[in-house]
């Protein structure tokens, strides 16, 4: 092996300790969801604020934002909203029923991703997607039958979270090359802040009783647990997620992130006891939901277009097409 190959290798390698990881932290989005006391609403609120002040303090962000047209920065804005609503539903859905549950209705999301996609470029759907589409509906009726009757509020907001993830993913990719990644995040997640303190008066609408007070300071506990949230599970994975993604193809991460529902599973068994909540079905429907996901990437086409780490950034679901 020459110096080069082996460089080459050494720095595949710690890219996959590196997309990981990313994935563990991401994991652990559900578990500070359910462990924070603020209701959906204010959690989102706060961690879209924190996340987009932080990139404001970056001058390659202002840069890349003097540059931008005022129709790409609408265009992104508009995502923006979409993202808001996105994890507004996922963390509403954790607290309608809890981590587990939450997380195996993001599983879903590169499910949407394969059936919207034909509609959204007016082509014919694959027909291995719509199998796959196919294969995940046992899973889905497993986990719905699996789950206390309290719970099922909280999976039909899941659902509608990953379906938003499909839509503002499939629009990004169409924007991909528009724009330095991280203004893209720091634009989506401003507007999204600025659209949730619109939306503030419609919350409790939207989702009775888990809208809550907008400007809520939390408290000493809370604060910490919205911090790590913004910045270790956020930030920290986006920025590492950029330099693994120069050395992996969007195939292997694509099976890594897909381990995030697992790792979000088994983090919420392990510190809240969440097994206990549901029945062993559960787990059965949340095998085929993932195995489903898991094959998806062996059996689509083969695509053109590399992975846009901003997606990577602001889903609970990654998705890499």
């Amino acid at each position: 092996m020459t110096a080069a190959s082996a460089g080459r290798h050494g720095a595949t390698r710690k890219a996959y300790l590196q997309i990981h990881f990313c994935v563990v932290l991401w994991g652990f989005t559900a578990i500070l969801g359910k462990a924070i006391s603020l209701s959906a609403f204010s959690l989102v609120w706060w961690r879209m604020l924190l996340v987009a002040a932080a990139l404001s303090l970056l001058p390659r962000v202002w840069r890349a934002l003097r540059a931008m047209s005022w129709r790409l920065l609408g265009a992104y804005a508009g995502i923006g909203v979409l993202v808001a609503l996105h994890w507004l539903t996922f963390y509403a859905a954790i607290k309608l029923s809890n981590a587990s549950v939450a997380a195996t209705c993001i599983a879903v999301g590169p499910i949407f991703l394969a059936l919207i996609e034909p509609a959204l470029h007016r082509r014919r759907p694959v027909l291995a997607d719509l199998l796959l589409g196919a294969l995940a509906v046992p899973g889905v009726a497993l986990v719905v039958g699996a789950v206390p009757q309290g719970m099922l509020v909280g999976i039909v907001v899941g659902v509608v979270s990953a379906a938003l993830v499909a839509v503002f993913g499939l629009l990004n990719k169409r924007l991909v090359h528009g724009s330095d990644p991280l203004t893209v995040t720091a634009i989506e997640l401003g507007s999204g802040t600025l659209a949730l303190t619109l939306l503030a008066p419609l919350v409790p609408w939207m989702l009775p009783g888990h809208g809550g007070a907008l400007f809520v300071l939390p408290g000493w506990v809370d604060a910490g647990l919205i911090a790590t949230l913004s910045f270790a599970c956020t930030l920290l994975p986006f920025a590492l997620s950029l330099v693994a993604l120069r050395h992996l193809s969007a195939f292997s991460v694509q099976l890594a992130v897909n381990l995030e529902p697992i790792y979000a599973i088994v983090l919420a068994t392990l510190l809240f006891g969440e097994h206990l909540d549901v029945s062993p079905w559960f787990y059965l429907g949340v095998a085929i939901v993932v195995g489903a996901v898991f094959v998806h990437p062996f059996v689509s086409r083969p695509r053109d277009e590399h992975e846009h780490p901003e997606q990577l950034a602001m889903a609970e679901s990654k998705s890499i097409d």
